[in-house]
């Protein structure tokens, strides 16, 4: 019989998260960016720049709304691309908006 000392197991332990980092990071990378012409986005009233937003379709909008600041946001504020909830699969730019903002907790 084997016997695993703790230091072994505590390395094979670090290598297997640091695996799983790197896979969750490189997921991220590889998603594809969402487009103003998706339809859901369309749907949505998305914007790659919350500066371009239609101040008469969606009067609610504000200045201070942007992905970064949306609940939806799955990453740090500070990250220029991420992924969003209501976008499976796809990254938002942090600048972006649509009309499902909602004021991160």
């Amino acid at each position: 019989m084997q016997h695993t000392n703790r230091r072994t197991f505590m390395m094979g332990m670090v290598a297997s998260g640091s695996v799983a980092a790197l896979s969750a990071v490189s997921a991220r990378a590889a998603a594809p960016v969402l487009t103003e012409a998706d339809p859901q986005a369309l749907a949505l009233g998305f914007k790659n720049e919350s500066t371009k937003v239609d101040k008469a379709k969606f009067p609610q909008h504000t200045p201070a709304q942007l992905c970064s600041g949306c609940n939806f946001y799955q990453a740090k504020p500070t990250d220029a691309m991420a992924p969003c909830q209501l976008f499976a699969g796809k990254q938002v730019p942090a600048k972006g908006w649509c009309s499902a903002w909602a004021k991160k907790a």
